[in-house]
């Protein structure tokens, strides 16, 4: 296990015409996206699946797995959409969902 890892960090990251905010103190680090479709859009998560493709084996949960090596390094992520905190990766034995991204799930369905 990581121990006195400290971070000071302030950068901006322009990526497809977005700019995502990255900034760390201490062992708080916040990763800033500026909507639910960059996050869609980074994660894979828009793209439509193929039917025809079998499935393959279930494997480790992803957020759990990022969870875990933050926790590791010592190290608590603070994931945010447009300013507001989606999940908290870190601080606890799982990851930390909150009413701001299950709200703004449900609003991205109904913008198309």
């Amino acid at each position: 296990m990581a121990s006195g890892l400290d971070l000071e960090a302030r950068l901006v990251i322009s990526w497809n015409g977005h700019d995502i905010q990255l900034a760390a103190s201490g062992t708080y680090v916040i990763l800033n996206l500026p909507s639910a479709q960059v996050l869609d859009e980074l994660t894979g998560a828009g793209k439509p699946k193929d039917p025809s493709k079998p499935k393959g084996p279930k494997g480790p949960d992803p957020l759990q797995q990022l969870n875990d090596l933050m926790r590791r390094l010592g190290l608590v992520l603070d994931l945010r959409v447009a300013g507001k905190t989606w999940v908290t990766f870190g601080a606890g034995r799982g990851p930390k969902i909150t009413l701001n991204a299950v709200l703004g799930k449900i609003g991205s369905f109904f913008r198309g």
